[in-house]
């Protein structure tokens, strides 16, 4: 008797877990549907029942990163103290997959997680005195900073593999300090520095307090 072989059950939820895992080894490039089906052992076919196409995988992607950002709950501390802290919350999961970080921005004002972001940034902008169209304007411009501070992380640009990146920023470091020491005295010292951080939690940390101190800046001249 033939019996008829019961068709495999995709979960998206599990073909972004994929998705994520292919893309932080090798980056956003190398996610494509027909992998994902190879690898799920199911027809493409399976996969364009969840996702019309690439961009809408990306997409959801994006939201995945959105969805794990952990907002602190609202406090009695002066808003820019909680400004600081939203922000280093959204940082801190765009951080878990960096080379997708970037995703989030076109999906900030589309997803519920994202909607809840740009309302919890505006609403402590405008306690602070801004206008809504200023609040908004510093927002967008801070989200995209700190997108940036993840996507340019030295570490982030370089390959995953330790040996080949070490060699990477050895050859890098070099460079600059062959560099004459009487032309570019403060380059040539700071060589190291230049190419790649010394410490990751220094360097966020340092990110986002130019952009919190900034955004106080500007509040202060208005």
């Amino acid at each position: 008797m033939i019996t008829k072989e019961t068709p495999r059950r995709l979960d998206p939820q599990k073909v972004v877990d994929s998705a994520l895992a292919i893309a932080d080894d090798e980056g956003p490039a190398a996610v494509t549907l027909r992998r994902l089906a190879q690898l799920h052992g199911v027809t493409p076919m399976a996969l364009y029942r969840h996702f019309k196409d690439k961009d809408d995988l990306l997409a959801a992607l994006g939201d995945r990163l959105l969805d794990s950002v952990v907002l602190p709950e609202p406090t009695d501390e002066p808003w820019d103290v909680q400004l600081h802290k939203v922000l280093t919350a959204f940082v801190t999961a765009l951080r878990t997959h960096p080379r997708l970080a970037d995703l989030t921005l076109f999906r900030m004002l589309v997803s519920e997680p994202g909607l809840a972001i740009a309302e919890r940034t505006m609403e402590l902008l405008t306690t602070g005195g801004f206008s809504v169209d200023d609040a908004a304007e510093i927002g967008r411009q801070s989200i995209c900073s700190l997108i940036t501070l993840v996507t340019t992380d030295p570490l982030t640009r370089e390959t995953n593999d330790p040996v080949q990146r070490e060699d990477s920023l050895r050859m890098k470091r070099a460079a600059l300090s062959a560099l004459s020491p009487r032309k570019y005295p403060l380059v040539t010292a700071a060589a190291d520095t230049l190419v790649c951080h010394n410490s990751s939690t220094r360097y966020y940390e340092l990110g986002i307090e130019l952009v919190v101190a900034g955004i106080c800046g500007v509040q202060n001249k208005g």
